[in-house]
């Protein structure tokens, strides 16, 4: 693919180096002349010096012969403006890299509609959701969110206590918006229909709206795990700590910041509603004594110093901690730290490079959708209503669908659900399905 990025900091230089690796055309736009020439000496491909919001610096970029537009910059504006920009030049799959404040404002507008981008995201946002990951669903196989986050997947072991086994699909009674989409048996998948019946051992595949989808988790992990949320001290109350924390006190999480700023905690304080902010310096043994850090199910660390993060959880688990959780910025300390952290007490380390990454290496494609998870032989694949398809305009029971398909996710503007029979598909809607890669060309004769 002909690719072109905007921005060559942390995030740029990172899948730059990535992509060129694997045999794509890059072309990088950066402005600061030093950092373009670092870069020009690590990939096989063009470092343009110059404004990725210009017209002539995209011209200059060959932007009429790309094929996915990336802009990774730190400035919403640039980002924004220069993605819009491309948008309108033809290009056909844009992303854009935003503020996590930004992306937290969709709810109220449309940002993507408004300047036509196709996927919109933010590295502490990503960050934050592989953290939780951990947290929230510690007895969970995979925990993946779609449809803007407001759709989430669950991989569960179906207990031998759980009142669903034996019963058919159609007779489960699963709450609103939820769906068993997998079925996975001595290693065979199956995507299920309605007269599948679940058996103990089961590993099932479950999409949902997070609040929603617990419940039916629950059932089908009766006997696993504890109804009372983990308690979790957070080291660090910038942007990733503040978006951890607003994630997981939804979901009966017991949760406590140390930020050593006065002004951060402050503010943190009137933003969080169920989050205990403590103005301490965690890198102080004796502060997290004082606050029984020795006590915690989770302990994570946040903060902007790959060092501070690491010796703190080394502190916490040395205390007594039960799980430590660690960011760490450079990709491949992560993933050194992840490969032999629990022999010092860090379960994980994520990357906000590699997350970002791992988000955008499901656009690099030339197919007609992307791949959001590969679960065995089965996928979970994204894509749009086309204007005048035989979906535009119809009810979802209305459509014959392939076989080992099913729907699990509908995102019509700001508003996204798991469809139902009379859900109508419009042009312009994006779908989220799971389905059997063989099947994916028949489902794209009724949507495109």
């Amino acid at each position: 693919m002909n690719i072109i990025i905007v921005g060559a900091g942390e995030i740029g230089r990172h899948l730059a180096i990535e992509l060129s690796q694997n045999e794509h055309s890059i072309s990088v736009i950066e402005s600061d002349p030093q950092r373009a020439a670092e870069l020009q000496s690590e990939i096989e491909g063009r470092v343009v010096v110059g404004d990725g919001a210009s017209v002539n610096i995209l011209a200059e970029a060959n932007v009429g012969e790309c094929d996915l537009f990336l802009s990774l910059t730190s400035d919403n504006s640039v980002n924004l403006i220069s993605a819009s920009m491309v948008k309108s030049m033809g290009v056909e799959r844009v992303i854009s890299r935003v503020h996590p404040g930004l992306q937290r404002e969709e709810w109220l507008f449309d940002f993507r509609r408004h300047f036509g981008i196709d996927h919109l995201f933010s590295s502490e946002r990503l960050a934050a959701i592989e953290l939780a990951k951990f947290i929230r669903n510690p007895d969970s196989l995979v925990v993946e969110e779609i449809a803007r986050g407001r759709i989430e997947l669950q991989q569960i072991r179906v207990s031998s206590k759980s009142d669903a086994l034996g019963v058919a699909l159609r007779d489960l009674n699963c709450p609103t918006n939820t769906r068993v989409a997998l079925v996975t048996r001595e290693g065979v998948h199956e995507v299920p229909n309605a007269e599948t019946r679940l058996e103990k051992g089961d590993i099932v595949t479950v999409f949902g709206e997070p609040r929603k989808l617990r419940p039916l988790v629950e059932r089908l992990q009766k006997g696993v795990g504890t109804k009372e949320g983990p308690s979790v001290v957070i080291f660090g109350g910038g942007e990733y700590g503040f978006s951890l924390a607003q994630m997981l006190e939804s979901w009966n999480c017991r949760v406590r910041i140390f930020e050593r700023n006065p002004d951060v905690a402050k503010d943190l304080t009137d933003r969080l509603s169920n989050t205990t902010v403590i103005n301490a310096d965690a890198t102080s043994v004796a502060e997290l004594e004082d606050e029984q850090v020795g006590d915690v199910d989770f302990f994570v660390a946040t903060s902007g110093s790959d060092e501070d993060n690491v010796m703190t959880c080394l502190q916490a688990h040395n205390l007594g901690a039960k799980n430590c959780l660690t960011l760490i910025h450079r990709a491949d300390y992560a993933k050194a730290i992840s490969a032999s952290g629990r022999h010092f007490g860090v379960i994980a380390a994520v990357s906000p490079r590699e997350a970002s990454r791992k988000e955008i290496s499901r656009y690099v494609t030339t197919r007609k959708y992307h791949v959001v998870r590969k679960l065995g032989d089965a996928l979970v694949i994204q894509t749009h209503i086309a204007k005048d398809s035989k979906a535009d305009g119809k009810k979802v029971r209305d459509l014959k669908w392939p076989q080992n398909c099913v729907l699990v996710g509908l995102l019509k503007g700001l508003h996204s659900i798991v469809p139902g029979a009379d859900d109508e598909l419009n042009a312009g809607d994006q779908v989220f399905a799971m389905i059997r890669e063989k099947s994916a060309k028949r489902l794209l004769k009724v949507i495109h």
